[in-house]
Order: C-alpha cells, then sequence, then structure tokens
C-alpha cells in the first residue's frame, strides 16, 4: 500500500498486510488496485502550492463567489491531477460550494438566520464579544471545502462555485487556498 510522508510529500511503499485483497480478487494484492498508476514509483514527489484570499467586507454578512481567484491558483500551480482545499482561516466566516444564484444565496442567509439568529442572549456574548450567531453559521456552513481536479479544471458537477460566506464581517480575515497533486 502507499503511505505518505506530510513533509516531503513523498509516496512510500508500505508492505500490504498478508490477506488483503480487493473484493471479489484473489490474484491481486489491494495495493496494486488503488495505488494510482503515476504514484508506484518509490520516492515521487507530489506538488503543492499555496496562497491566501483577503477579504474586509463592507457589510456584517456577506457571500462572495470566489471561483475565480481559486481556479487562478489553480493555474499558477501547474497541477493537473490532485486537490484544492479552500479554507476559510476565521472561525466567524465559512467556504461551501452550490449555485450562483441571486434568489438561492438570498434563501441561505435567511436559512441560516433561521437557524442561528442573531441574539443579545448567547453565552459568548459574556466574553464582551457580540458574534455568537457569526460562530453558529460558521459551524452550519462549514470552514472549508476541498474539490478534485481533473485534466488542470476544477472538476465541478453542474452550476457548482466556491463561495465565501461572511457572517461577522467589516474586519480583515484571510482564505487559504492548497492545490495537491502532480
Amino acid at each position: 500500500m502507499c503511505g505518505f510522508d506530510l513533509k516531503g510529500l513523498l509516496c512510500f511503499e508500505i508492505p500490504a498486510p498478508h490477506g488483503l485483497f480487493p473484493r471479489g480478487r484473489r490474484d491481486a494484492p489491494l495495493d496494486s488496485v488503488i495505488r494510482p498508476h503515476s504514484m508506484r514509483e518509490k520516492g515521487q514527489a507530489m506538488k503543492s502550492h499555496t496562497e491566501y484570499l483577503w477579504f474586509n467586507t463592507k457589510k456584517h454578512r456577506e457571500f462572495i463567489n470566489i471561483t475565480v481567484e481559486v481556479e487562478k491558483a489553480l493555474a499558477k500551480s501547474q497541477i493537473k491531477e490532485g486537490l484544492i482545499l479552500v479554507s476559510a482561516m476565521h472561525i466567524t466566516a465559512g467556504v461551501y460550494v452550490n449555485d450562483a444564484e441571486d434568489g438561492l444565496i438570498a434563501d441561505i442567509d435567511e436559512w441560516l438566520e433561521k437557524l442561528a439568529p442573531f441574539r443579545a442572549d448567547y453565552r459568548h456574548h459574556r466574553t464582551g464579544e457580540t458574534n455568537g450567531d457569526s460562530h453558529l453559521k460558521n459551524l452550519i456552513v462549514g470552514h472549508q471545502v476541498v474539490v478534485p481536479v481533473t485534466n488542470g479544471k476544477l472538476d465541478f458537477g453542474p452550476w457548482q462555485q466556491v463561495y465565501y460566506a461572511e457572517f461577522d464581517g467589516q474586519r480583515r480575515k484571510r482564505v487559504l487556498i492548497k492545490v495537491i497533486g502532480e
């Protein structure tokens, strides 16, 4: 089987446990089936590329389509096959994949406000903060997405786009874009 040294992003061989075979096949160990062909060479390095996007929104809550910026980072990476991670680097913001349709974005905003409305009585507000609802909205949306990369392009389904969701804006925040692959 193939393991990874995360420090150097190198593939190295791990012996398959005795008797580990893919379902229905007794002639080949699992590692010969699941390990990508390009990773079969011992010590072959994967590439990675990291970029940051910075935001300082004008509104308290905003939903920003960042697909073009993610595609630009992918192009700079020159990675053709792999994964791209997009992660909000703050606990009151999120990242999600969905349709770029204004009505849907308004519906998402209203839905999040119903699930985690602004209230003065959040326990978190005892710290002097007033953004308890923003933390809860982050938990609902999530702070990161992973998108497959195939033939140097984001491998999306129809209408899918990457969005940055700001729940406590008007201050500087960042988003990490990390591309890993070959």
